[in-house]
């Protein structure tokens, strides 16, 4: 392939992407965009994104115009599938050349190479899977992040053609520049689960599995609510990319909480529940030197993601707030409760409601439908509520895939 040849505003527009995605935190949200951009350069039909994980390759991002609805693409992005880092998949190939792979009809791929396309999806779906483009993810340093394949490019007129020359340089330029901010989305993610698996030497109840699940559904139930709202796409991609990674912090102030009451088997006393009822606060003060919108995030979910609509829940505010005023403070109520924190409750009471526990089984989804109906209302924001049930599909294929 001849060297690239960019303008001076061709260079400029992808670095100003870059520049964007490096003001996102979480890596979903950065694959999001990764992959929404590198379609848009090639006019690709659909697309998806595997991470390296050991030896295999991880599905961890999908998007196809054809196929998805909104709710239907949500879904999508959680399903468990691994491939092999080896030559017999096309993706597995690219991860071990490190090279990009440009195929004009995956159904007539050469019989001498060792390759295959996998026609599962296809024939799932009752897609056609045409023109391929495959590229590694590499940072700078030459490491390699996953791979990126994009599917069916089209002309002007929605025909699909194969993936041009031009595509395949500017594609690629655009993933090795792109890659750091995949790099540092990782990073983030896998510091807050070690911070949680703190926690879990505590508490046992709070796994990685476990805060996945509530990010994951506190990120998808905010995006619906929010456009239901109809929040401009730019607000929605901000705020969803800062509440999937605080809500995983929503229990961290439990490290604050005695032995004795976290891991008691049985029945709580009224003086240990309100020892429990203090990893709010406890977990409000890591984060009480702001430095960052999802320091404040993590704080406003620490502290509120145990108040209730109604205003009946706990804890109202930090006990410094409250002496210095030298009076009783109510529990706060309604639209007094940060957003992020009414979300991340119902994300949270979900969770619990659909997993087993030592002192009870899982619930079925009936009963767990049930009684989130019931408590619209008292215990959470009926428009969050509204949102919640209009991803179920969604949130059951997290539930799968954060086993």
């Amino acid at each position: 392939m001849s060297e690239p040849q960019y303008s001076n505003e061709e260079v400029s527009s992808i670095l100003k992407i870059i520049d964007d995605l490096n003001t996102l935190k979480d890596v979903d949200t950065i694959l999001a965009g990764i992959l929404s951009e590198s379609r848009r350069l090639a006019n690709a039909d659909a697309g998806s994104i595997f991470l390296v994980q050991e030896n295999n390759l991880v599905f961890s991002y999908v998007q196809n115009d054809s196929l998805f609805n909104h709710e239907q693409g949500r879904a999508a992005l959680y399903q468990n599938l691994r491939v092999p880092i080896s030559d017999q998949s096309i993706v597995g190939h690219v991860a071990m050349t490190r090279k990009p792979l440009n195929i004009e009809d995956a159904y007539t791929v050469p019989d001498e190479v060792p390759y295959r396309f996998n026609t599962t999806f296809d024939r799932k779906h009752g897609y056609r899977t045409v023109s391929l483009l495959t590229v590694p993810l590499l940072t700078m340093e030459e490491r390699l992040l996953g791979v990126m394949q994009l599917i069916n490019a089209k002309d002007a007129d929605g025909s699909i053609i194969p993936f041009s020359e031009r595509d395949q340089v500017f594609v690629s330029f655009f993933a090795t520049n792109a890659a750091v901010t995949i790099e540092r989305g990782i990073m983030n993610r896998e510091l807050i689960l070690r911070m949680m698996s703190m926690a879990e030497l505590r508490d046992p109840t709070e796994t990685g599995a476990h805060v996945q699940r509530v990010g994951a559904y506190a990120a998808e139930i905010y995006e619906r609510w929010a456009l239901n709202k109809g929040i401009n796409e730019k607000e929605i991609k901000s705020t969803r990319d800062l509440i999937r990674l605080a809500a995983m912090l929503h229990d961290v102030g439990k490290v604050g909480i005695p032995d004795s009451i976290l891991k008691k088997p049985g029945k709580l006393t009224d003086e240990e529940f309100e020892e429990i009822k203090k990893h709010t606060v406890y977990g409000a003060k890591l984060f009480n030197s702001i430095t960052s919108e999802l320091d404040r995030m993590s704080l406003e979910i620490a502290l509120n993601h145990h108040e209730k609509w109604d205003g009946c829940g706990y804890p109202g505010c930090m006990p410094e707030l409250d002496a210095s005023t030298g009076t009783s403070v109510p529990a706060k109520k309604g639209d007094d409760i940060p957003l992020p924190a009414r979300i991340t409750a119902l994300a949270d009471v979900y969770d619990a409601l659909c997993s087993r526990r030592s002192y009870k089984d899982a619930f079925d989804e009936e009963e767990t439908y049930k009684i989130i109906r019931e408590n619209a209302g008292t215990h959470f924001d009926p428009e969050i509520v509204e949102a919640f049930f209009q991803i179920t599909d969604v949130l059951s294929a997290i539930r799968k895939k954060y086993q």
